[in-house]
């Protein structure tokens, strides 16, 4: 008998009928739906109508991190480098976060919230609590638990 595959060994391609493939029940399509439903009620609710979802999610993790480079950021929320840095850019233009030399290295830049920034965040944070909240508004107790334990698994081991 042979060992069980790994998680991370391909597995073999699904037979699939294509004429009974519905695309609208498949998880991409599925998640991408919940996510675009989430940012419609972050975009309709948040106290801050400038203020996007993901730079909600880098001021708040640079909160968390404090004084941070751009690729840890990038990490700590799962956004691309090149995405981070205009996020970056617009928040910095907008008084939110500064850039500073690294001391180690000069090449680099350092994310430190400002003090408008903190203030930002300590407005909008508990909003944002409510807006997670009403993105899962049509579930109960136990689903809300289920979905976020089933997100966090399928995210992978460093999420776990």
């Amino acid at each position: 008998m042979a060992p069980p595959k790994s998680p991370s060994e391909p597995t073999p391609p699904t037979q699939v009928d294509i004429s009974t493939y519905e695309f609208s029940e498949q998880i991409g399509h599925l998640l991408r739906r919940a996510y675009q439903r989430h940012l419609a009620i972050f975009a309709q609710t948040i106290d801050d109508p400038q203020l996007t979802a993901v730079q909600f999610a880098v001021l708040s993790a640079n909160r968390r991190l404090g004084p941070s480079s751009m690729s840890d950021l990038g990490k700590a929320t799962a956004i691309d480098g090149a995405t981070v840095r205009g996020i970056i850019e617009r928040l910095q233009a907008r008084g939110l976060v500064e850039l500073q030399a690294n001391q180690d290295d000069r090449r680099k830049s350092v994310v430190e919230l400002t003090e408008r920034g903190r203030q930002l965040l300590e407005l909008t944070t508990p909003t944002a609590a409510r807006i997670s909240e009403l993105t899962m508004s049509d579930l109960n107790a136990v689903e809300r638990v289920a979905v976020l334990y089933l997100l966090r698994k399928l995210c992978g081991p460093e999420l776990e």
